[in-house]
């Protein structure tokens, strides 16, 4: 772990990031640094490996939280809506992560090499799973930084590290949740296709009843196995992924309050402008002027 961080710091010190996130395009990494705790923050999660290598987080998405600390990893299968917060950061040590997004395509062709997953009542089906990192993935992914540093290596070496390094994830601790995810009519694989189909047009309606019929289950199924997976309602699914995304327009532009409520499927600004401030503790606007003073 040590090496990796040392790996880490490096890129960020030579980006000249005291505190945020840098995207290393030559590994395709990103990579987070931060001195100090942070309030709690919404974002969306996409299929992702994120590493702890220094300080610790939390992490939560409708009722379940968890904490991930210095030393430990979590694999995210489904897009999700989450709220994050840092909760051990300081200037001498601080946070500091690198996230790996997942390329669905390779592991799927990875995928027939390994036995299929077996249905177990014991594993459990959210889609974040949590556990100590993987020393073999460490000294990969510490070569991929490597190789991504000369043109040669990066062309050549590079691509054969990063389908590597799929191929361990499903070989260690995290197999489980993405085995799930890529066999075909597994629960999981199909509530993947239900949060893909929403995310698709979220200004559209959610009428439960069809989703759930489009992915072949019952509407009492979908919603049990939908809530176990993602944490939380096909519905407040929506409304999360809804307000997140109109707090990503109230920062990249000027468009009126009413008119980013319309577009993320609100019929009425003022209900739009409540569940926002529930969600963020402002309303749009003052969040707005918030986040233009940072």
């Amino acid at each position: 772990m040590a090496s990796l961080l040392d790996h880490a710091l490096t890129l960020l010190d030579r980006a000249r990031l005291a505190q945020g996130a840098f995207a290393h395009d030559a590994s395709g990494l990103h990579l987070l640094r931060h001195a100090q705790e942070t309030p709690q923050t919404g974002t969306v999660y996409r299929p992702l490996l994120c590493l702890v290598l220094q300080g610790a987080k939390t992490v939560g998405a409708g009722t379940r939280n968890l904490t991930v600390a210095q030393g430990q990893s979590l694999i995210v299968s489904h897009a999700l809506p989450v709220v994050s917060r840092i909760t051990k950061a300081t200037p001498d040590a601080p946070y500091v992560a690198l996230v790996m997004p997942l390329d669905l395509d390779v592991l799927r062709g990875l995928a027939s090499a390994v036995p299929p997953v077996r249905a177990s009542q014991s594993v459990d089906p959210f889609s974040i799973a949590l556990c100590a990192t993987d020393t073999d993935l460490e000294h990969a992914l510490s070569r991929l930084i490597v190789q991504s540093e000369a043109e040669d290596t990066r062309r050549l070496l590079a691509p054969i590290t990063r389908q590597e390094l799929h191929a361990r994830l499903l070989l260690g601790p995290h197999a489980e949740v993405l085995k799930r995810l890529l066999w075909h009519e597994t629960t999981a694989s199909r509530i993947f296709r239900a949060t893909r189909d929403i995310q698709s047009d979220l200004s559209r309606p959610l009428v439960v009843s069809e989703l759930a019929g489009r992915i072949g289950m019952s509407v009492s199924g979908f919603f049990e196995h939908f809530k176990a997976v993602t944490g939380t309602s096909p519905l407040q699914y929506q409304k999360d992924l809804r307000l997140l995304q109109a707090r990503d327009a109230l920062r990249g532009s000027n468009v009126k309050v009413s008119e980013i409520a319309y577009r993320v499927g609100y019929e009425s600004p003022a209900q739009f402008s409540r569940e926002y401030a529930r969600k963020f503790g402002l309303p749009p606007r003052q969040d707005r002027g918030a986040m233009a003073a940072e």
